[in-house]
């Protein structure tokens, strides 16, 4: 089967044999898969040491053609999944930290997203495989794992479903997809929700998801951007008292400096990845439209994901996902 692997710093598409279910778990024929930005962070960091070690893809949307599972799934049902699940036992699950878990790190769907064939074990079908209705389109559920990542930075900000939420006023910066998705998030939420970025066609773009900017000092600023020229941007915007979210990883070390915030008692929280409760709320809002992610991929064929890598690279597209 055709199967994406990194070699030589170069994605390829090479041939490989078909996963064996030799678990409990399922074999599922991918239909798609989006194209996250962890995958070119990957692509541009990786060497020839750790280079057999990445796996590209997770954001999938596929069919179930073989399955052993206690679960209620059956084969040829439609799905859709996330790639990681924890222990729910360790220390770090025990204070939510759940992305910090052995299991977390060690699980992950065999070869990759990336694939004709992929296998899933139980806990999978457990924890991140969620069944695609029949009103949404793949490429629009395949954004299941980004929004879920982005529910639980949502949630690390201290914002509730539910809660009064609506004096509230925040900054995403950086309007690429997930920048989107985590605007719009936040208006569910009840939250006053605004965006930022330097280029000018994502910003009007953005205004089609009533997304806009005003100049201000708000109380959260999600950080989307993966440019470490956003971290003065942040620190501009951010009230005295008010939290950064960190959802990106940047091209090289800079940081926060200790005195800006010290002095202003601003607190810095990272985000990293989600929960699988966090995965329950994503799907429910895309299954309901409650996101509107219409438009915002590109779609590409397998044998053309380098060329929707270098599009994503060169900033000419939002997101792709990968027809399999």
């Amino acid at each position: 089967m055709k199967s994406a692997k990194l070699i030589n710093s170069r994605v390829q598409i090479v041939d490989i044999e078909k996963p064996i279910l030799d678990c409990k778990g399922a074999i599922i024929k991918v239909l798609g898969c989006g194209l996250c930005g962890s995958d070119i962070v990957k692509i541009k960091h990786a060497t020839c040491d750790n280079e057999s070690e990445i796996r590209l893809g997770h954001e999938v949307v596929g069919q179930i053609v073989e399955i052993n599972s206690n679960t209620n799934y059956k084969t040829n049902d439609i799905v859709v999944l996330g790639h990681h699940y924890p222990c729910f036992n360790c220390d770090f699950c025990r204070i939510g930290a759940y992305s910090m878990c052995k299991t977390f790190k060690n699980s992950n769907i065999y070869p990759c997203g990336f694939s004709e064939f992929i296998k899933v074990d139980e806990n999978h079908l457990k924890y991140t495989v969620f069944p695609v209705p029949k009103n949404i389109k793949y490429e629009e559920i395949s954004f299941l794992e980004p929004l879920a990542c982005i529910i639980r930075a949502i949630k690390r900000s201290g914002f509730s479903l539910g809660c009064d939420n609506s004096k509230s006023n925040t900054l995403v910066l950086g309007l690429g997809s997930i920048g989107l998705l985590t605007a719009q998030a936040l208006k569910i939420y009840g939250v006053n929700s605004f965006g930022f970025d330097i280029n000018e066609e994502r910003k009007t773009y953005a205004s089609k998801f009533d997304v806009f900017y005003k100049k201000d000092k708000y109380d959260v600023v999600f950080m989307t951007s993966g440019s470490s020229k956003a971290i003065p941007t942040a620190l501009e915007h951010v009230r005295d008292g008010g939290k950064i979210i960190v959802f990106s990883s940047i091209e090289n070390d800079d940081g926060y400096k200790n005195n800006d915030l010290y002095y202003r008692e601003v607190s810095v929280i990272p985000s990293y990845s989600p929960s699988p409760d966090d995965y329950k709320v994503s799907y429910n809002f895309l299954s309901n439209k409650k996101i509107n992610v219409d438009g915002i991929s590109t779609i590409y064929s397998l044998d053309n994901l380098s060329s929707a890598i270098e599009d994503i690279i060169c900033g000419k597209i939002f997101k792709a996902y990968i027809e399999i």
